[in-house]
């Protein structure tokens, strides 16, 4: 990592610093792996991939963070069982931590198993329920986004603002193609299939918590998705919130560590673009 990052610099210092550092050493780590992974399995889908990068990135986290931490808890993509009731269980089972750190190891494993350079690292405490600390690692591109309550978000040395644009004509969105094929993938079609002749375009390119990043930088207007997890959201629900837009569950309801259904926007085209999944029947599977 070379940019220098004034996150450092304001309040929870270490829990910030370790979650900064924490990501760029797996990114790091998992750039090294890129096009040299051994083991490839499917979990909930033929298109829920797993490696042995994603299981190895996630240890190298764990170890980092708990060694400096020793007495909080981590929820992480690879030590949950597939498919959405387990996820919710976990989730559900470590709701009373007083501080939980809530980790992707590889947010857009499908990617790096082809070498398409879109994938991240995801990285968010939440204290008491609430996420605190937010921080999306793209090695690829090296770029940190990082985002602290109340503090506001950064890349590359610089604060983040989401985008401008105040309606859905102008706006460029992206979404994701989920793993669960029976109900979540028909719901995102059918909003995709609603919103292509009413926005600018539309884009999927492979890591939720990157396009969660990308909202909150202002490289997209908005972003939704139908039955992701906790780890996909946390880090970059705070960048975009902390950027000054809006996240919510695609019904409206406020964004929690619960919330599956995700919308995220600049806020100005929110509710127009909530409307349109809802005409679609597109904001729930």
């Amino acid at each position: 990592m070379t940019n220098d990052h004034p996150i450092y610099e304001i309040g929870r210092k270490s829990y910030t610093a370790v979650a900064i550092n924490t990501a760029a050493k797996a990114g790091e780590w998992i750039l090294t792996k890129l096009g040299n992974y051994t083991s490839l399995k499917t979990k909930y889908s033929a298109s829920d991939l797993v490696t042995e990068v994603d299981k190895g990135s996630e240890k190298l986290i764990r170890k980092l963070i708990l060694t400096h931490f020793p007495d909080h808890s981590v929820l992480g993509e690879e030590g949950v069982e597939p498919g959405p009731e387990a996820s919710a269980r976990a989730l559900q089972s470590m709701k009373d931590e007083e501080y939980l750190w809530i980790v992707d190891p590889i947010d857009g494993t499908t990617n790096f198993v082809h070498g398409f350079p879109f994938f991240s690292v995801s990285i968010a405490l939440a204290h008491q329920g609430e996420v605190i600390i937010g921080v999306v690692y793209d090695p690829s591109r090296d770029e940190l986004f990082v985002a602290e309550k109340g503090k506001g978000a950064y890349v590359h040395g610089r604060r983040m603002q989401v985008d401008t644009q105040e309606t859905l004509a102008r706006s460029l969105l992206a979404t994701g193609f989920p793993a669960e094929r029976e109900r979540a993938l028909p719901a995102n079609l059918r909003g995709i299939s609603a919103l292509v002749p009413k926005v600018r375009n539309i884009r999927n390119g492979g890591s939720a918590a990157l396009h969660l990043a990308y909202v909150a930088c202002g490289r997209l207007t908005g972003f939704w998705e139908i039955g992701l997890n906790a780890w996909d959201i946390a880090a970059g629900a705070l960048l975009v919130q902390e950027s000054g837009g809006r996240v919510t569950d695609t019904l409206g309801n406020p964004y929690s560590l619960a919330v599956r259904n995700v919308a995220a926007t600049n806020g100005k085209i929110h509710d127009e673009f909530l409307r349109e999944l809802a005409a679609a029947q597109a904001a729930e599977a």
